[in-house]
């Protein structure tokens, strides 16, 4: 089993204020559905990107920390679920559950397992032409 990363994504802008009762009840509702099929490994939200702090990591090896997130962008990663899943098509069928309830896009993306990372080192380097 691999797991997932589904992560919802949130305009720069976004209030969750706004969010109604029934959006909580189907995230509820979506989150006990996760956990009683065994393939919620965690879950989070996220405060607003403007909560963020960003760290860079300078030449003489100090590091830089700012205020903000560390790419300007108009959306942002609002919350997200990591899941176990028995492969990709099992994840996209949570990942429109998720979009569903959480009336937002979301993204769907592996998590590298430890023989991806040995495939990877192992390869020759390609050079472009």
């Amino acid at each position: 089993m691999r797991q997932y990363l589904v992560a919802i994504h949130h305009p720069d802008n976004y209030d969750p204020s706004l969010e109604d009762e029934a959006m909580d009840r189907d995230i509820s509702a979506l989150n006990k559905e996760m956990i009683a099929a065994g393939i919620r490994v965690f879950a989070g939200g996220l405060r607003p990107a403007s909560d963020a702090k960003s760290l860079r990591a300078k030449a003489d090896g100090k590091v830089m920390i700012t205020d903000g997130p560390y790419m300007e962008a108009k959306e942002h990663v609002g919350g997200f679920w990591v899941l176990e899943a028995a492969d990709m098509d099992e994840a996209l069928a949570w990942g429109q559950k998720a979009a569903v309830a959480c009336r937002a896009p979301v993204e769907v993306r592996p998590f590298y397992l430890m023989e991806d990372i040995a495939k990877l080192k192992s390869r020759p380097l390609q050079t472009k032409a």
